[in-house]
């Protein structure tokens, strides 16, 4: 067996130090380091899990990448109709990373009933309109079913039904301007039925978007059926959604604009990246902390081991044979601190994950629970970067052992 290690070990087990006064100092520093390690395994689940929901629920409403013509790039409503017959629809075969195509369109809308109103943004969707982000934040009812034939089914935010009293199974009499329609003619009007009504919990979005068949809009403003107002397109890895953006415009018709949705909602998208920053500066803080309290504890056991030093001294061992074993003493405390941190850490976020204890205001952070995202990978890496960390910071102070004398030190004992 190590020489350095034996020695440790029998540190470790020995039972004369659990009344010593670096008992109590030794449990702070544990502590320390498993409340530092719980913290940051809550700062970085939640930063990203943050992250990651706020994408999901943009793109869910727009789609990663935005292709449309020039004229409908700024404007809500979609003005200028684009062909559906394109050479890269319905499958990107060009570019790599492109999961699923769809054709929308929009236009602006007025719900009326006998003692309210809203103004809404009609989103027309049809049979290649992919529902699974909204599986999740359908709250009542069931998912609209655009098939071969024309229907008055609409998707509905909690948020406009509550405003306006309705629920499952009522009509939304609605209001369109007709294009280019003179002073005192009269609107189209569609009496829509709601059979879902949806929460995704971006307030921006909740109360703006009513779902329909594509085909109201497209009689409406006297398109053809494979007239639409812009193509959504989803890919598979958003961290190169910039990348994906550009080739995306490099391969279609010099006549159609993309957009990716970190530029159309870029203050979102520009809030977002500061998480990386505050996660990175808290775990930066975390760490000095947790090894400051490690610092403390090993210069505590140093100076209570001092006569043991010595004697080792004496008897021929090298000073940094001595300061590895206080180093393994060390690393073995710090283990303790992990084991603890993780085991409440990560049982901490399951709990949140499944139960939705912490909430949150959908006004300022688009989600109305904290959301968690937990990954092994990061759990591993927060381990042993705060391991490895810690042993450093850990070197220097270690090296006091250097300058004790073993002859004072006999002699104290």
């Amino acid at each position: 067996m190590n020489f350095e290690y034996f020695i440790a070990k029998r540190l470790i087990k020995g039972k004369e130090h659990k009344s010593s006064i670096s008992t109590p100092i030794i449990k702070i520093a544990i502590s320390a380091i498993a409340i530092g390690v719980i913290m940051m395994l809550i700062t970085v689940a939640t930063g990203v899990g943050l992250q990651r929901k706020i994408r999901e629920k943009v793109a869910a409403f727009n789609g990663h990448v935005l292709i449309s013509s020039f004229d409908n790039n700024n404007s809500v409503e979609s003005l200028i109709p684009i062909t559906i017959n394109q050479s890269f629809y319905p499958e990107f075969t060009d570019v790599d990373g492109v999961v699923h195509m769809q054709g929308v369109a929009t236009k602006m809308g007025l719900i009326r009933t006998e003692t309210d109103f809203e103004g809404v943004v009609v989103k027309g969707v049809g049979k290649d309109y992919y529902w699974d982000y909204f599986k999740e934040y359908l709250i009542e009812g069931r998912l609209p079913n655009y098939g071969d034939q024309l229907n008055e089914e609409i998707l509905l935010s909690s948020h406009i039904a509550n405003r306006l009293g309705l629920t499952i199974g009522d009509k939304a009499i609605t209001y369109f301007l007709k294009k280019n329609a003179k002073r005192n003619s009269n609107p189209y009007i569609r009496a829509f039925q709601i059979v879902g009504i949806y929460n995704s919990g971006f307030q921006e979005f909740d109360e703006t978007f009513l779902f329909a068949d594509i085909r109201h809009i497209q009689k409406m403003n006297k398109w053809k059926l494979d007239e639409i107002g812009n193509f959504e397109v989803f890919i598979d890895d958003f961290d190169s959604i910039d990348q994906k953006g550009q080739e995306i415009y490099e391969n279609i018709p010099s006549t159609l604009d993309s957009q990716t949705i970190a530029l159309k909602y870029a203050t979102i998208f520009e809030w977002l990246k500061l998480f990386d920053l505050n996660i990175i500066g808290i775990i930066g803080i975390i760490i000095l902390v947790a090894g400051i309290n490690m610092i403390t504890a090993l210069l505590v056991l140093i100076l209570e081991k001092t006569p043991m030093i010595g004697i080792l001294k004496a008897l021929g061992s090298s000073d940094w044979s001595i300061r590895k074993m206080f180093l393994y003493n060390a690393g073995y405390l710090i283990l303790i601190g992990l084991f603890w941190g993780n085991l409440i850490g990560v049982g901490l976020l399951f709990l949140q994950k499944h139960y939705g204890i912490v909430g949150l205001n959908p006004e300022t952070y688009y989600v109305s629970t904290a959301p968690v995202y937990i990954d092994i990978s990061y759990v591993l890496v927060l381990n042993i970067g705060t391991m490895m960390l810690c042993l450093l910071m850990l070197l220097i102070p270690s090296y006091i052992i250097s300058k004790i004398s073993p002859t004072k030190s006999i002699r104290f004992q």
